[in-house]
């Protein structure tokens, strides 16, 4: 799948399984929850990503890792 937007992983705690990405396009912060990763990411990863309306805002879907 073509993701849409990407960024740079802000933190993110494996063990709470949420963190936040710093959009590269709009500079805003979009929450990343364990269930929307395609791989293991951690602080300073570029990542590939789609947003979807969550029950709180937009959320990061489909996370993969960039090279």
């Amino acid at each position: 799948m073509k993701h849409t937007n990407t960024g740079i992983v802000k933190f993110y705690k494996s063990d709470k399984g949420f963190g936040f990405i710093k959009d590269e396009e709009s500079g805003q912060d979009i929450f990343v929850h364990a269930t929307g990763l395609n791989d293991d990411i951690k602080e300073g990863d570029r990542v590939a990503y789609n947003l979807k309306e969550g029950k709180k805002g937009i959320n990061a879907t489909e996370v993969s890792l960039l090279a």
